[in-house]
């Protein structure tokens, strides 16, 4: 796209198993609004169930999201690092040729929640990507300033890409109670991309012993790449005996669960000492049975966490600089926006246990 084309290509999602490359109208910036040229765009795993399953968080016509007022089709990517393009008037503090990543939560800043700080419980929050406002993978889009966050020079675009997903991970431990400089013990249920996620967090946050119960072989060896010190099987272990054994007797300090399933909440729980917490992090399709006599015999606690809130990006983004994390390994596929479906969505769901993150280079789809 040279400097004066008004269209550009982007990859929207027309509904379900419909996402199409197209060309749109090149975004008209505002008044606080930055202008961004997109160079790396993961693709999530909420993408992919948007694009199996149909629309859940996308808004289907007839329903247009209440911040955004829009409906698909819509530009896809939430998940994504890029150059400063252009600012809008009134910006300060970010310039043409800046390195950033944006993060994308979408709120109204007037509910109960956005008042105590919490945007990310917004009562009408969305993602950019997901719910309007462009998205990243395209070659350009406008997102508010109050989203852009600017990467310093050792964090590459690449790994900008990252901040994201990971930031998911970072609000989840730093909302536990897990703290710092202990002797704190962390079980990981669930080995997928934000199971992962959490491990470089605990890693990063210097916990000492870090349990990951994961089924797929691939995955416990992303999980010992990243630095779990402990990697279960619980098709051929007994998880509850193993962690217990791995803790003195105790049973773990806290529990994340990126799963989702009864069987991994019912053995996280178990896995827990006497007033352990259980962190929820995953999406779950269906309603949960919980065992409340663990809860109230045992004193422990379940706690929700939901994606991330104000300043969890800048923190993560200062933790890769400075070396206390490198996500480099999450990248095991690097596409073009022509592939998107073929190589991006069809290889995540045909053989996802291979795969941590894979990345859409804009630059090599023009």
């Amino acid at each position: 796209m040279n400097a004066q084309s008004q269209t550009i290509k982007a990859v929207r999602y027309h509904g379900k198993e419909d996402v199409r490359i197209e060309d749109i109208a090149r975004a008209t910036i505002k008044p606080g609004q930055v202008r961004i040229a997109p160079k790396f765009c993961g693709i999530c795993g909420t993408d992919v169930h948007e694009f199996t399953d149909g629309n859940n968080l996308i808004p289907e016509p007839g329903s247009p999201h209440p911040i955004t007022g829009e409906t698909h089709p819509l530009t896809l990517g939430h998940e994504f690092s890029g150059f400063v393009e252009e600012v809008g008037e009134g910006v300060a503090g970010i310039r043409v040729g800046d390195k950033v990543c944006v993060q994308p939560i979408i709120y109204d800043g007037d509910c109960r929640s956005c008042k105590r700080g919490l945007v990310n419980c917004c009562d009408r929050n969305g993602f950019i990507g997901l719910s309007g406002w462009g998205g990243g993978l395209c070659q350009s889009t406008v997102v508010p300033e109050s989203c852009v966050k600017v990467l310093p020079d050792g964090v590459p675009l690449r790994v900008g890409a990252l901040v994201e997903p990971l930031s998911v991970a970072w609000h989840a431990v730093k909302t536990s109670p897990y703290r710092e400089g202990g002797s704190a013990s962390a079980l990981v249920v669930g080995g997928g991309p934000i199971g992962l996620a959490v491990v470089q967090t605990l890693v990063g946050r210097g916990c000492p012993n870090i349990i990951v119960s994961e089924m797929s072989a691939k995955r416990r060896e992303f999980a010992s790449q990243f630095g779990a010190h402990h990697v279960l099987d619980p098709a051929s272990q007994d998880v509850v005996a193993e962690v217990r054994r791995l803790t003195g007797g105790a049973g773990a300090d806290v529990g994340f669960d990126a799963a989702g399933s009864q069987h991994a909440i019912d053995t996280a729980f178990e896995a827990l000492k006497a007033r352990g917490t259980l962190v929820n992090i995953a999406v779950w399709g269906k309603r949960a049975a919980i065992d409340m006599n663990e809860i109230v015999f045992r004193e422990k606690s379940y706690l929700g966490v939901a994606t991330f809130s104000l300043g969890d990006f800048e923190e993560v983004i200062e933790a890769i600089a400075s070396g206390r994390m490198d996500p480099t390994g999450m990248i095991t596929k690097t596409i073009t926006m022509n592939d998107i479906v073929s190589e991006g969505f069809h290889t995540l769901i045909n053989d996802k246990d291979s795969h941590v993150k894979i990345l859409v280079d804009i630059d090599a789809s023009t």
